[in-house]
């Protein structure tokens, strides 16, 4: 089981969308921006950052996941899909991955 620590924003939306692509079971905990959850100590012990999203893999330990890009790596290496396991198409598929990440994503 995954917790999903999100809000609606499209940041958040890509970790939700994975997990749904992924079939994997997991539970949404909504951040409060406006009550500044995301800066609340318990919050920054799973993301010391104090963003969105986040996730803990209760079956590996309770590994903790933060940063939108590490998580959709994450869940694909956990899963074995998306993510192909040649060098040059995991490369390629990097590359597109780090292009949203910083030129589609941040605009």
């Amino acid at each position: 089981m995954i917790d999903l620590y999100t809000a609606s924003t499209p940041n958040g939306w890509k970790a939700s969308i994975c997990l749904e692509e992924l079939g994997l079971p997991y539970e949404v905990n909504f951040i409060d921006f406006t009550k500044s959850e995301q800066k609340a100590d318990a919050y920054l012990d799973i993301n010391p950052n104090g963003r969105i999203p986040a996730i803990i893999d209760r079956d590996n330990d309770d590994f903790a996941v933060f940063e939108s890009g590490a998580i959709l790596i994450y869940l694909a290496e956990k899963t074995g899909q998306l993510l192909p396991t040649d060098a040059k198409e995991r490369s390629c598929a990097l590359q597109w991955l780090m292009f949203q990440m910083g030129g589609i994503g941040p605009m």
